[in-house]
């Protein structure tokens, strides 16, 4: 893997930040199953709409997901497909993680 500059490295760690809220992992896994109006999180996530609002932009910023606005309506999607990489990439790592936790007391 290559050096990364300060700046890089920065980027990389507000992006894994962005990442670091459930609430959030769950909003990206409901977009990553098709567009999603700001509406539909919130029925999906039993949050408050301010706080859902909030998580998405903190997610569109970091530019995991990007917004279109349709009249009074806003509509999420995955804005980098490599979200469903990384996704599937540490999912599957916790699963095999939790695997060998289970295993140590079988």
């Amino acid at each position: 893997m290559k050096e990364l500059s300060d700046t890089a490295l920065n980027l990389v760690a507000r992006r894994f930040k962005a990442l670091s809220e459930p609430i959030r992992l769950q909003l990206v896994m409901a977009v990553m199953a098709g567009e999603k109006s700001v509406g539909e999180l919130v029925e999906l996530s039993g949050a408050h709409q301010a706080n859902v609002s909030r998580h998405l932009h903190t997610l569109a910023d970091a530019g995991l997901l990007k917004r279109r606005k349709e009249g009074l309506h806003v509509f999420y999607s995955i804005a980098d497909s490599t979200i469903f990489d990384l996704c599937e990439l540490v999912c599957g790592s916790v699963e095999d993680y939790l695997k060998t936790q289970v295993d140590a007391f079988g």
